[in-house]
């Protein structure tokens, strides 16, 4: 047995218990709310030792993030297998957007996490990113928008997000100004305001449940 063989089975052990850890977290988080859910809990549902779970996972917090991280990503692959049907690219990211706000706004998780603002939206540009980046350039390429660095563009957008979402949540702002907020985000691409409103009021198909 060769070393590279005995460390495949480690990597592969870890990749086991971290997966059964996010997994566990997220449904006891869900159940019972971030604040509520013991460490302990999660460890018992993911069926590994109580100490095992600080040995992936600092405290609650860093579970919590990666249990939002994996939320996200999913959200992600929901938004992309609908959007394969657009024809429009600009639809798609304005898809996407209104995705990713009505989920900061409306889901549990996140809505308990948004005052880590900084980890928020680090996490939305990194899980998120690789999606939101892809449909900025296809839709440059294609003289929808006008975007000189998609990345940059989307990181402005995941904090402005996360600022908006935190202060609905706070009830510092209404809810209501989710539409004008998207004017605004989807501006930031280089359209116009009037092809922005156009843009932002047009209807789409809910995302799937599961």
């Amino acid at each position: 047995m060769t070393i590279t063989q005995t460390e495949g089975r480690v990597a592969r052990r870890q990749r086991k218990n971290r997966e059964a850890l996010i997994l566990a977290g997220r449904a006891v988080m869900a159940e019972k709310g971030i604040d509520a859910a013991t460490m302990l809990e999660v460890a018992k549902r993911a069926d590994v030792g109580a100490g095992t779970v600080y040995s992936y996972f600092k405290s609650k917090d860093d579970l919590a993030v990666a249990v939002l991280e994996r939320l996200m990503y999913d959200l992600a692959l929901k938004i992309e297998k609908i959007t394969n049907e657009f024809d429009d690219p600009e639809q798609v990211y304005a898809f996407g957007m209104r995705s990713v706000i009505n989920a900061a706004t409306g889901d549990t998780t996140w809505k308990q996490l948004l005052n880590r603002s900084e980890v928020i939206s680090e996490a939305i540009f990194r899980m998120m990113g690789p999606f939101a980046i892809r449909d900025l350039e296809n839709a440059t390429n294609m003289g929808r928008f006008q975007v000189d660095d998609a990345s940059l563009t989307w990181r402005m957008s995941c904090h402005a997000i996360v600022g908006l979402s935190l202060a609905i949540t706070r009830k510092e702002i209404s809810a209501s100004v989710i539409e004008d907020a998207m004017v605004r985000l989807l501006c930031m691409t280089g359209i116009g305001e009037q092809q922005a409103k156009e843009l932002a009021a047009r209807p789409y198909p809910p995302l799937p449940v599961s």
